[in-house]
C-alpha cells in the first residue's frame, strides 16, 4: 500500500515540478505516473552503478556530483519518455532537485503514516 501511494505522489510531484518550473514539461497525470515509474526504475537500477563509477569524482566534489547523477537520471527519463520532457541538461538539473524535495517531503509524510507500532 505504502508503495503504490508514493507512487501516486510522486507522479503528483512531477506535476507539481512541470507547474512550477517552466524547463520540465508533463502532458497528463498517465504520463507523470508512467515518468515517476521510469525515475524510479532508473535510480533503482542504474544510479547505483554511475555511483560506484564515479565514486572518486564524488569524493573529491565532497559528493556535490551526485546532484549531476540525479540530474541524468531524470534527464534519462525525459529522453526515453513521450509525454515528459526537459529541455536541456540545465532544467534537468533543478528539475531534479525540486523533484527530489517533494520526493523527501513524500517520504517524511508516508514514513510518519506508516510507522510500525
Amino acid at each position: 500500500m505504502k508503495l503504490l501511494l508514493k507512487w501516486l505522489l510522486s507522479a503528483a510531484a512531477l506535476l507539481c515540478v512541470a507547474y512550477v518550473y517552466s524547463g520540465v514539461a508533463v502532458q497528463s497525470f498517465t504520463s507523470a505516473l508512467i515518468a515517476a515509474f521510469v525515475i524510479g526504475l532508473f535510480n533503482v537500477v542504474l544510479r547505483p552503478v554511475l555511483v560506484v563509477l564515479t565514486l572518486p569524482v564524488t569524493i573529491v566534489t565532497l559528493g556535490l556530483f551526485l546532484f549531476i547523477i540525479n540530474a541524468l537520471m531524470f534527464w534519462a527519463a525525459a529522453s526515453v519518455l513521450d509525454g515528459f520532457h526537459v529541455n536541456g541538461f540545465g532544467a534537468a538539473l533543478l528539475g531534479s532537485l525540486i523533484y527530489s524535495l517533494l520526493g523527501m517531503l513524500i517520504e517524511s509524510a508516508l514514513g510518519g503514516l506508516f510507522t510500525k507500532k
